[in-house]
């Protein structure tokens, strides 16, 4: 790089039963399982499970329903046409029998009441009723701790269409099971694909009644989207009290207060789908409708989200579509079958499979795939009362490489998705990782999949930089104004940040410690990369941060170091300009509304002297009106003359450099300052401003 002085439809899967292939699955990481350990339970298979119970006997309200006065739709097909069985799209945890399918056929000696609605066990007060689909079985059965692990004693009926149906009467939540197939010679036992909660990732499913937990009336909605400051985190390394163990959704539960002295609205946890062993990323789904039982299971995150909303925050959960596993993967070869040494039923079975994470890539083009994601997606909705989902890189969703559109059903399964919650859930968000700048991820037209906001290449990496690189000759004040004003038709179409999991680990490293990596808790870190959260909080756009980011967590982003919570003491004063920046952002004091609008004016991008100025606004006027004057330079600037949107005293709402915020700032001399008449940078005022080395300056009026 020279200083800058000097520069500037894809085929249909594969259908039809073939010759069933030689069992085999995806090898799992140092987890086999051991011989039964006795009469009614099976061993788990991972040393470190944590065992927590189910929740069977609890008093409780229902999970909420996708809208107020609707119940949920059976899937039918979905908006492409693609056909979706409708089974597993309804409520599955219903107390009444459901219509059974068409020409189903029910188990005489013990299945006298029609077949239940849902997939995976449907739990009512006389015992389960068990679904499951396996087209290429040629027979299956349920087996659990309520039948002494029989492989006979609870055989299911076919449906048609490859599903298997039985009710087995005194089944109940807490029990363990598991599906027995046959497939020719091969003799197969799988926990359910739609499993809620599993002793842990290689061990066996527990029945859990999502409609036994108490969420004592819980009605929360999600913030509107100008009102979103999002807060990522990881459960396991955010706050675990013990050294050496992983982190739970209680210790994120008991850190609720200080997501409210911050002042987010919104935390979003790293995939919490069952995965193989205790520390992940999360991005490695075993079980995507289990929640992880190292964390705590699914009543654990249902307390938390309980908690959050009564604090007054939303929670988001991360969710990965883009491929399953690659290890401890039931859904291998599920019941048997496959083509091309592939995945079998769930997967595709020919060279779209591969991902840079393994060879397992659902069929999106498969009706019955597509209605197991979707049902998916509704569940972390309606039984967990999540306010929104983030999708884990969904260019690998549209396409193999992550380049051509070659994946056409992937990209219709997002826009149907969408397009279903949008309806269904409208308060809620859905957010793209997508990385490519496309409009068309956030689009309604017809060709758009509907996403609600995206995360912005677009803003991070040029901000990044520009607050990263060492030399003030190499900053480009005109790449950042574009990170600020790249727009996607809705301000809040896009997610902006300059830390996030991805940001700071693969090679890349907290921005203080990228600043100085010599002195990460020093003065240039501090200054540049708070300078940096100042055009996150001020920009347009749905702001976020990274867990740890707010006292300066250094180095990078790993699964099994938990933050070290003393520098929150430490560096109080940097907490406290976060919190400072979140309420402006979030007009707390009524003084700054424009940061919550859509408005923006690009006032002056000075390359020369690294400066930038825009302005904000949501209807102008008073309180309304802000500008953001940002200083990208190690020189303080004094009498600089910008343009002001109107004559009169400007109030300083915030000033970067205060010591209030570090004892190795400066306190440099920044004031309010009167706008008088005549013309600068195309406004009709103009003032002039004193702003301190790697700054920023927030302003409005108040009469």
């Amino acid at each position: 790089m020279s200083p800058k002085k000097s520069a500037t439809p894809a085929d249909e899967p594969a259908s039809g039963k073939q010759a069933a292939t030689t069992e085999a699955k995806p090898e799992a990481k140092g987890a086999g399982k051991s011989p039964k350990a006795g009469k009614n339970a099976k061993p788990t298979g991972k040393s470190s499970a944590t065992g927590k119970g189910s929740t069977a006997g609890k008093d409780s309200t229902a999970g909420r329903g996708p809208k107020a006065g609707k119940t949920a739709k059976p899937t039918g097909k979905d908006s492409t046409g693609k056909s979706s069985t409708g089974k597993g799209s309804t409520s599955r945890n219903a107390k009444q029998p459901g219509r059974s399918a068409k020409g189903a056929a029910t188990r005489p000696s013990v299945n006298q009441q029609p077949a239940l609605e849902g997939m995976g066990a449907i739990v009512t007060a006389e015992g389960c009723g068990f679904r499951v689909w396996a087209p290429h079985a040629e027979s299956v059965a349920v087996t659990g701790t309520f039948n002494d692990w029989s492989t006979t004693s609870d055989p299911l009926g076919g449906e048609g269409n490859g599903f298997w149906y039985g009710f087995v009467p005194g089944a109940k939540a807490a029990d363990e099971y598991k599906f027995a197939l046959t497939n020719g010679e091969q003799s197969l036992e799988r926990i359910d694909p739609y499993a809620y909660q599993v002793t842990n990732s290689v061990g066996n499913g527990i029945v859990y009644d999502h409609a036994a937990f108490d969420w004592q009336n819980d009605s929360f909605s999600c913030p509107a989207h100008n009102e979103l400051v999002i807060y990522e985190l990881h459960v396991g390394s955010f706050a675990p009290k013990t050294e050496g163990e992983v982190g739970t959704f209680d210790e994120v539960q008991a850190s609720i207060e200080h997501f409210q002295r911050l002042g987010i609205s919104a935390i979003q946890l790293m995939p919490s789908a069952e995965f193989a062993g205790d520390y992940s990323w999360g991005y490695n789904p075993a079980h995507i409708f289990a929640v992880e039982s190292a964390y705590g299971g699914p009543d654990a995150l249902k307390t938390l989200v309980r908690e959050a909303h009564r604090a007054g925050i939303a929670v988001i959960m991360d969710v990965v579509y883009n491929h399953f596993g690659p290890t401890d993967l039931d859904l291998w070869r599920f019941d048997g079958w496959s083509e091309n040494d592939k995945g079998g039923i769930y997967f595709y079975n020919d060279w779209r499979s591969s991902t840079p994470w393994g060879d397992t890539r659902p069929d999106y083009g498969r009706g019955e795939v597509r209605s197991y994601i979707r049902d998916n997606a509704e569940m972390w909705l309606r039984d967990y009362h999540v306010d929104g989902l983030r999708f884990d890189m969904t260019p690998y969703m549209r396409s193999v490489n992550a380049g051509t559109l070659d994946l056409p059903d992937g990209w219709s399964l997002q826009s149907w998705i969408n397009r279903w919650i949008r309806e269904e859930f409208p308060d809620a968000i859905t957010i793209a990782e997508d990385l490519h700048g496309e409009p068309l991820v956030t689009s309604t037209a017809a060709e758009g999949a509907a996403y609600h906001a995206q995360w912005e290449a677009k803003f991070v990496h040029p901000v990044r930089e520009a607050i990263i690189v060492a030399s003030d000759a190499y900053r480009s004040v005109a790449a950042v104004a574009d990170a600020v004003s790249n727009n996607y038709g809705d301000t809040y179409a896009r997610v902006i940040y300059t830390e996030s999991h991805d940001e700071v680990a693969n090679g890349k490293a907290r921005v203080p410690q990228e600043v100085d990596p010599a002195d990460p808790d020093g003065y240039w870190a501090q200054k540049r990369s708070t300078l940096g959260a100042g055009l996150v909080m001020t920009a347009p756009g749905i702001p976020m941060i990274f867990q740890g980011q707010e006292f300066l967590e250094g180095g990078w982003f790993r699964d099994n170091v938990p933050l070290d919570w003393n520098r929150s003491d430490e560096y109080h004063g940097i907490v406290r300009l976060y919190r400072d920046l979140i309420q402006l952002r979030r007009d707390y004091h009524s003084t700054t509304k424009g940061l919550k609008g859509s408005g923006l004016r690009i006032i002056r991008t000075d390359d020369e002297k690294n400066l930038l100025a825009f302005q904000r606004w949501y209807d102008h006027g008073p309180r309304d009106d802000v500008v953001v004057i940002a200083n990208l330079d190690a020189q303080a600037k004094q009498k600089y003359r910008i343009g002001m949107p109107e004559t009169g005293l400007w109030k300083l709402r915030f000033n970067s450099d205060a010591t209030n915020y570090s004892d190795a700032f400066g306190d440099f001399d920044s004031f309010d300052v009167t706008a008088y008449e005549g013309e600068c940078d195309g406004l009709g005022a103009h003032a002039e401003i004193d702003i301190a080395p790697y700054s920023l300056l927030i302003y409005s009026m108040d009469e």
